[in-house]
C-alpha cells in the first residue's frame, strides 16, 4: 500500500475481472483500480477505440489487460461477451457498468423503442444473463466470485429519463436477486449508486449541483472506483451481498431534483 493506493498491490493477485463499459467514465476508472490491485482486466466496450485505449494504459502501468468488443444492446451481446471472457480462463470477478448515453431529450414525451431498447438492454437485459453465464461458471469453478452493478440515485428518484431510471432501479433488484441465489455458492452480488459524476450522458450545472452536495463537490469516476475495491474484496467485505452503496458525497440526503413540468415543454 501507499499513498495514491490505499489497497494492497495484491488484493486481487491471480483473479481475472471483467469491466464492461470499461472504455470511459466509471468503468475505465474501475478497470484502472483493478489493475492497480493485481487483478487482469478484461475490459469490455462498444467502442474498438476507447476500449483498447483503456487496455493499452493498463498495461502501461503495469496491469495484465486484454480488450474485447461487445455490443450489449444487441440480442446475443451478452453470450458472445461471456464466452470471450470465460475464454481467457476462469473469472472471478465481473463489475457490469455499461450503459448508453442518455441524451437530455429523452424525456417521458419523447424517448423513443429504440432508445428505450438499448437502455434497458445493455443495463438490465444483458447485465441479468451476463451475470448469470458467469455466476454458474463460477459454481462450476468453485470460485467464491464478486459482482458489482453501477446502478445510480435515479434508481430511486424519477429523472424525466424514464428508460434510464426504470433500467438502474431494475439492477438494484437484479443485485438482490442475483445475491440472493448465488449466496450459498459463496458468491458475493453487490451495487454501487454514484450521485452527480460528470461524463456519460450527464449535462448539467455542475458547479450549481455541488453546491447542493453536503461535501461541497461532484464525484468523479475515481470515487466510484475507489469504493468499488473494496465491495468487490473479500478480504474488506466478505459478508456483504445484495448491498447497493451510496457513492454521492450526501447528495440523496436534500431535495435534489428540480421540479419540472408533467408534460414536456
Amino acid at each position: 500500500m501507499n499513498e495514491d493506493n490505499p489497497y494492497p498491490a495484491d488484493l486481487f493477485a491471480g483473479e481475472a475481472a471483467l469491466v464492461t463499459g470499461a472504455g470511459s467514465g466509471i468503468g475505465r476508472g474501475v478497470a484502472a483500480w483493478l489493475g492497480r490491485c493485481g487483478a487482469t482486466v478484461l475490459a469490455s466496450d462498444l467502442d474498438p477505440a476507447r476500449g483498447e485505449a483503456t487496455a493499452a494504459a493498463l498495461r502501461t502501468a503495469g496491469a495484465r489487460a486484454e480488450f474485447l468488443q461487445a455490443d450489449l444492446a444487441g440480442e446475443d451481446g451478452h453470450a458472445a461477451l461471456a464466452e470471450a471472457a470465460m475464454a481467457h480462463g476462469p473469472v472471478a470477478m465481473l463489475v457490469h457498468s455499461a450503459s448508453p448515453p442518455r441524451r437530455e431529450g429523452q424525456t417521458v414525451g419523447a424517448v423513443t423503442p429504440a432508445e428505450w431498447d438499448a437502455m434497458v438492454d445493455t443495463n438490465l437485459r444483458s447485465g441479468f444473463f451476463l451475470a448469470r453465464a458467469l455466476g454458474q461458471r463460477m459454481v462450476a469453478a468453485g470460485l467464491r466470485g464478486r459482482m458489482l452493478f453501477i446502478t445510480s440515485l435515479h434508481a430511486g428518484t424519477p429523472r424525466n429519463l424514464p428508460h434510464y431510471s426504470a433500467a438502474k432501479a431494475g439492477q438494484v433488484m437484479l443485485v438482490r436477486e442475483l445475491a440472493r441465489y448465488f449466496g450459498p455458492a459463496g458468491i458475493r452480488v453487490n451495487g454501487v449508486a454514484p450521485g452527480a459524476i460528470p461524463g456519460g450522458g450527464f449535462q448539467g450545472d455542475f458547479e450549481a449541483l455541488a453546491k447542493q452536495v453536503p461535501m461541497g463537490r461532484v464525484g468523479s469516476p475515481e470515487d466510484i472506483a475507489r469504493a468499488a475495491i473494496p465491495l468487490l474484496s473479500d478480504r474488506c467485505m466478505p459478508y456483504v451481498t445484495g448491498a447497493v452503496l451510496p457513492v454521492d458525497g450526501g447528495l440523496a440526503l436534500g431535495n435534489w431534483i428540480e421540479s419540472a413540468s408533467a408534460l414536456d415543454a
